[in-house]
């Protein structure tokens, strides 16, 4: 039947309101929105060839990969990368701003600008106060020359907490020649934070695993979820039985959507037919508008909402269902959290004799 097929493929189960978002935020670890990284000033590297030039090699000599500066310059960006990191660890701000020129500027996720080396090294005391044995990882991706005297230096890097915590960044700095070194005149960095995974955007449901039944007068559901193998999908199984007797067997999947970025539901009937839910969080649950098919080619559509109750309670309430272009009436639905069976220990023990 049309009513029966879309209730059951209209029984969406979600949580309470979660601001499932939330996993993408990064971790913020500077007091002033600031996660902090940068690359030091190279030295004349002191194992260049005695035929090498003593002057610096030209940011144009850089686009050239066959000529000497190019592995000078890429040796000694690297070099600038272990100082910062040797410096940072040692929490030294002042070794920090020295690594800038003298009215550089550093730019953080926030877009809050600090220039000159007295208020990069406020920002550095400050954040070495507040998060004393912070470690960086530094990573140098790339440094392309911009004429003759600058260089763009693009990475990544990472800051990790004693206690666990960590932001990654990528960044962009600018470095300008000064004799023979390329202090950074412009440093700016930019959130990093890896995708989340389908089953951190899902983790607001994992209340749902576990057994539920509905038992209302016309029939009773029997509900069981449980994580995936791969841990990227919710599985759930519902039985339904009328007055008594088996009446069908529905499966269904709930899934990460990342092109819409929303989570997304797909139902099996055991007549063949199937629908489809988008859920959108309210402020006390969830409103899921879901399309059904039916196996003779009819469609349907339904609003459900989803209200928590209490921990072993929730309430499905179905409106605007109109299956084959014709209204069905609205219903609403109390699911409650089935108790375990009783254990083999609980059972009474046999007297020995």
């Amino acid at each position: 039947m049309h009513d029966s097929s879309l209730r059951t493929a209209s029984f969406w189960f979600r949580s309470r309101h979660v601001d499932w978002l939330a996993a993408a935020a990064s971790v913020m670890l500077a007091p002033f929105g600031a996660s902090l990284a940068a690359a030091a000033p190279p030295t004349a590297p002191a194992t260049a060839p005695a035929a090498a030039s003593t002057a610096a090699p030209t940011a144009a000599d850089l686009a050239d990969a066959s000529h000497p500066g190019q592995s000078l310059i890429e040796d000694a960006v690297k070099a600038a990368a272990a100082a910062t990191v040797e410096a940072f660890n040692a929490g030294d701000a002042s070794r920090m701003a020295a690594l800038f020129a003298a009215d550089g500027e550093l730019i953080d996720e926030d877009g809050n600008v600090f220039t000159g080396r007295a208020e990069v090294t406020e920002l550095f005391s400050r954040f070495f106060e507040k998060f004393p044995g912070a470690e960086l990882a530094l990573e140098v991706d790339a440094a392309r020359p911009l004429g003759d005297d600058l260089v763009v230096e693009e990475g990544g890097r990472l800051i990790s907490l004693p206690d666990g915590t960590s932001a990654q960044m990528v960044y962009t700095a600018v470095r300008q020649r000064e004799g023979d070194s390329w202090p950074i005149v412009s440093y700016r960095e930019y959130a990093d934070d890896p995708m989340p995974t389908p089953q951190e955007m899902l983790g607001a449901l994992d209340w749902l695993v576990g057994d539920w039944v509905d038992e209302s007068p016309e029939a009773r559901t029997s509900i069981h979820y449980e994580w995936s193998d791969d841990q990227n999908f919710l599985v759930g199984e519902y039985s339904l039985a009328i007055e008594g007797r088996p009446a069908g067997r529905t499966s269904q999947r709930i899934g990460w959507d990342p092109v819409e970025g929303t989570l997304r539901s797909w139902t099996f009937d055991p007549d063949g037919g199937f629908s489809e839910g988008v859920w959108l969080p309210t402020e006390d649950g969830w409103v899921i508008r879901s399309d059904a098919t039916m196996p003779d080619g009819a469609t349907g559509v339904a609003t459900v909402a989803i209200r928590i109750r209490d921990a072993d309670h929730f309430v499905v309430e179905s409106t605007d269902r109109i299956i084959d272009g014709e209204k069905e009436p609205d219903f609403s639905l109390v699911i409650a959290r089935k108790p375990p069976a009783p254990a083999a220990a609980d059972a009474k023990p046999t007297s020995a004799n």
